[in-house]
């Protein structure tokens, strides 16, 4: 069957078939080793005809190695590096000896609230392994220096600007990808020479922003133009697609509906939540990261809401839960982990290979725009 054509400028760029990327999801709280966009995963997109991105958030250099040596020998077609450069994480106390135990770092009124809630939710009094309360001992540029001295075609950044590194993954041949959730930050990074901007919205699970999709597109690609802009939060089929493109964007950027698929890299306890969710059953928290996340909601979402409590800065907050994380696991309450998704969520329902999305996702765009409209929109230039 001859594959169906849809080609943008996003494909001429970073030499792809299809405008679809996956979103680099990265590590999740109580999921193991390793990010939700894992080798298996980016490679089956990449495999598939799109750009599959690793989630590397929090890797160390030896660690980033291994899995882009996996992805290498899955596939020969190019695949991105996520990483997070955020400004708000907690710096390492200046003048002090570091502590023999990180959660020393914690406030006290902090470790009294997650204590009571976790007393409240009945779960054990537990503590996580130290090697995953350990605050990191590596900086973006270790990681940076890894992707390029790896000839990683794409680098893709979150929770920062990547103006630092974009020099040096010209130079090694690569292109930027930088996500952003509001104007301000797309001229930022727009200026900063990324060569791909993601305009992400509110709809988006995981880290996310404020402003809806819809409402965010134009207004970012004005705010940028010529530089292209790829789409994200809320599109998960060919609709999605196809609206994005019409928009004037040049691809997509996806995350949610690749996480319910054969080779993502997470439990399928918490994939089979996502495919039971509806489109209410998402919130965004500060809970598990220090920064705006949506997740399925669950009962250790509402009562760190309810609480009222600050969420401490990225990094600490992930020490501040690591515990609960960890009483959940033991306590058999996967429901409470960290489980990000989309409002997306409640179109999904089925368990499937991710390049068998990828490909419907695709053929569905190109009905919108061969038949649907045509059928469905009359359209002509005025005298």
């Amino acid at each position: 069957m001859t594959r169906p054509i849809l080609h943008t400028d996003m494909c001429d760029l970073l030499d792809i078939e299809y405008p679809i990327a996956l979103a680099g999801m990265g590590p999740t709280v109580g999921g193991g080793q390793g990010g939700v966009a894992g080798p298996e995963l980016v490679a089956a997109i990449s495999n598939a005809g799109g750009l599959g991105v690793l989630g590397a958030a929090g890797f160390p250099p030896d660690r980033l190695e291994a899995q882009i040596r996996r992805i290498q020998d899955l596939t020969d077609r190019p695949f991105g590096v996520d990483i997070l450069v955020p400004s708000n994480v907690a710096a390492r106390p200046s003048g002090r000896q570091r502590p023999a135990d990180p959660r020393d770092l914690l406030p006290e009124d902090h470790k009294e609230v997650i204590g009571g809630i976790r007393a409240n939710l009945d779960l054990p009094d537990v503590q996580a392994p130290r090697a995953d309360v350990r605050t990191p001992r590596f900086t973006p540029q270790d990681q940076v220096d890894t992707i390029t001295g790896m000839q990683v075609p794409v680098l893709a950044t979150g929770l920062g600007n990547p103006a630092p590194f974009v020099d040096q993954v010209h130079e090694s041949g690569g292109k930027v990808i930088s996500l952003v959730g509001n104007v301000k930050n797309a001229r930022r990074v727009h200026e900063g020479n990324a060569d791909i901007v993601v305009a992400q919205g509110h709809e988006a699970g995981g880290h996310t922003g404020r402003i809806g999709t819809m409402a965010l597109l134009p207004q970012v690609l004005d705010a940028v133009a010529p530089k292209p802009v790829i789409a994200a939060g809320g599109i998960g089929d060919g609709r999605g697609l196809a609206a994005a493109l019409a928009m004037g964007c040049v691809g997509v950027w996806c995350g949610t509906v690749f996480i319910p698929t054969q080779e993502a890299n997470l439990d399928e306890f918490r994939k089979r939540r996502i495919l039971a969710a509806n489109d209410e059953d998402t919130r965004v928290t500060r809970l598990y990261s220090g920064k705006t996340m949506r997740n399925i909601t669950n009962e250790l979402i509402e009562a760190w809401e309810d609480s009222g409590t600050q969420a401490l800065p990225m990094g600490l907050q992930g020490l501040l839960i690591a515990d609960i994380a960890e009483a959940a696991k033991q306590g058999e309450r996967e429901d409470l982990l960290m489980n990000a998704a989309g409002q997306i969520s409640g179109l999904l329902n089925e368990l499937r290979p991710a390049a068998e999305v990828l490909e419907e996702m695709v053929r569905e765009a190109v009905e919108v725009f061969t038949s649907r409209l045509p059928a469905n929109v009359k359209v002509a230039v005025g005298a």
